[in-house]
């Protein structure tokens, strides 16, 4: 690997009013390698992107890339200096195709025409170096999430980058998708493109990353070479202390006759004939493949959306949900996987989103009480830990995991029977995941029912009791104890008995 820096940022820090969101953080990345950058949710990891990026000026500090002074004022100096920016949130055009996407902002023309013969073959000549299967006249909207971030990454490709930014790009891949996303990371590296790879999971940190940087709380921890640390060392320097067991243990509380929710036959958009129960002091994992038809099972049996036949039992009652806010009030609520678009509304407070879910508790003959609404989410804000600036902040300013801890306390604030979190952690630091994990095993010890849906697989296999797997809409089977491994779950999700 050429020890020659591309990327050099010193003693860099940011202050926006009322905090410090970075303090003296340096980094440097070598030509032709692919750096990890590692941290809790709310070390800065964001910020620091984001002024690398020309999104957000430093307060103060030094940059240099490529061995120039490197001061961006907006996102196009950065692109223009050779910098692509792969955004967790993909910002495509999806009406668009995929070559126009590449090429926006700098159309091939003939006189003041486009010239779509031109544009075509340099799109589909740059997709085909990221070895796409996929015609560049295709529109955005009908690519899937790992073929979209390929448009995003030829767009950065066709502008001769030399340093390419991936924030969390596997959150919503699958397995197979991520091995060619690596593969196309490899590729790049031979070429002498760098890559800056930001990401919560540790196992992928180790198997594309050379070297690895770790911030906290803004600062500077340290950067480490992948081939001499553990997983342990990383995670060690993120939260500051050894998180001990990732998982938290096992019930011991099961009553195995009682069933909080038991399920017969249900049938509807994209799963048919499934039935489980859910008992007492158990939590429930759902697992499969992406496109199973896992989170249409959980949205079917809250009635967000339509079934087609079935029974669902609450506590031994047979119910009839015709909307979903009657099986809120019957006690059951779901927690979506898209947190941002369908679980908070972003431009209003904590304290609005806290209480959202509950405004009977907050009101007083039609109106809200604002000393009822600060009371109730304040509650919560100290019960799930949740840090935040200030119950009357924008719910945006907050980290990942502090959103999604804020969507939890939403929803407990409604006193639930049953809780159903769809991909609980995703997106979210490794020591905010312990304490959600925590926080689902208190709640399930305590009587409430709680299902969880997850494309992770250690993460299934660490918290749930017992394991549905399914696969193409149907129940492959049930796994618990020791038949749980992830060669069985995939063995069930994609279709094959087990031995």
């Amino acid at each position: 690997m050429n020890n020659t820096l591309l990327l050099e940022v010193k003693e860099l820090s940011k202050v926006f009013p009322g905090t410090r969101a970075l303090n003296r953080v340096s980094l440097e990345v070598r030509k032709g390698e692919v750096h990890g950058l590692c941290g809790e949710n709310g070390a800065g990891k964001s910020t620091l992107m984001n002024i690398v990026g020309g999104v957000i000026p430093a307060t103060e500090g030094i940059m240099k890339f490529d061995g120039k002074i490197f001061e961006p004022r907006k996102p196009k100096d950065s692109q223009d200096a050779g910098i692509g920016f792969v955004h967790q949130e993909l910002c495509l055009c999806p009406h668009l195709s995929a070559a126009e996407n590449i090429f926006i902002g700098r159309l091939p023309s003939k006189g003041d025409k486009i010239d779509f013969k031109k544009l075509y073959e340099d799109a589909d000549a740059v997709l085909k170096t990221l070895d796409a299967n996929f015609s560049s006249k295709t529109l955005v909207s009908n690519l899937t999430v790992s073929e979209q971030q390929l448009v995003e990454i030829a767009k950065s490709v066709s502008l001769n980058c030399k340093l390419l930014i991936l924030d969390e790009p596997t959150s919503s891949l699958t397995d197979k998708e991520t091995a060619k996303l690596f593969q196309v990371v490899k590729d790049l590296k031979n070429k002498g493109i760098s890559t800056l790879f930001i990401s919560h999971r540790m196992k992928e940190v180790f198997e594309i990353c050379d070297r690895v940087t770790v911030l906290k709380d803004g600062a500077y921890v340290g950067c480490m070479n992948v081939c001499e640390i553990t997983h342990e060392d990383v995670i060690k320097a993120m939260v500051g202390r050894d998180l001990g067991e990732l998982y938290p243990d096992k019930s011991s509380k099961i009553e195995e006759d009682n069933y909080i929710i038991k399920v017969e036959n249900l049938s509807g958009n994209g799963f048919d004939n499934v039935s489980f129960t859910l008992k007492k002091g158990e939590i429930l994992g759902f697992a499969g493949l992406v496109g199973a038809g896992r989170s249409e099972v959980m949205r079917g049996l809250c009635a967000i959306d339509p079934i087609k036949r079935g029974d669902i039992y609450l506590n031994g009652e047979k119910q009839k949900f015709k909307r979903y806010r009657n099986a809120v009030k019957k006690g059951i609520c779901y927690l979506t996987e898209d947190r941002k678009n369908s679980g908070l509304f972003l431009h209003m407070s904590i304290a609005k989103n806290i209480s959202s879910a509950n405004l009977e508790a907050v009101s007083k003959r039609g109106w809200i009480k604002k000393n009822r609404e600060y009371s109730l989410s304040d509650k919560y804000v100290k019960a799930l830990s949740i840090k935040i600036p200030g119950l009357s902040y924008p719910i945006s300013n907050l980290s990942g995991g502090n959103q999604q801890k804020c969507l939890i306390g939403k929803w407990l604030s409604t006193n639930p029977k049953v809780i159903i979190m769809d991909e609980p952690t995703r997106g979210i630091d490794v020591g905010a995941k312990r304490e959600i994990h925590n926080l689902l095993r208190s709640l399930s010890e305590q009587g409430v029912g709680v299902i969880i849906v997850s494309s992770e697989l250690p993460e299934i296999i660490g918290v749930a009791d017992r394991i549905a797997v399914m696969h193409e809409g149907k129940l492959a089977g049930f796994l618990q104890g020791e038949q749980v491994s992830e060669e069985s779950i995939m063995k069930l999700a994609s279709g094959a008995n087990l031995s």
